[in-house]
């Protein structure tokens, strides 16, 4: 039993990127004659993205603060 329904850190990830993730209206009207594998992929390729961009930002933080020589694990 979970208490409150407090999520983990990483379903509010999965829960953020599957909300930015949603197509508008709009835009689902373009992709209406690709099909739904067309909108697959491209989300598939944004949450590629944005994970690279996750990985490559912790990865610099990390080397930065070797190069400081933080010792708080800060």
């Amino acid at each position: 039993m979970r208490l409150l329904n407090r999520k983990s850190r990483l379903e509010r990830l999965l829960d953020t990127v599957g909300d930015s993730l949603e197509v508008p209206s709009g835009v689902k009207s373009g992709l209406a004659g690709k099909g739904p594998g067309k909108a697959v992929k491209t989300g598939l390729i944004a949450a590629g993205g944005l994970a690279g961009l996750t990985a490559a930002s912790a990865g610099i933080s990390s080397l930065r603060r070797r190069r400081e020589g933080a010792e708080d694990g800060s």
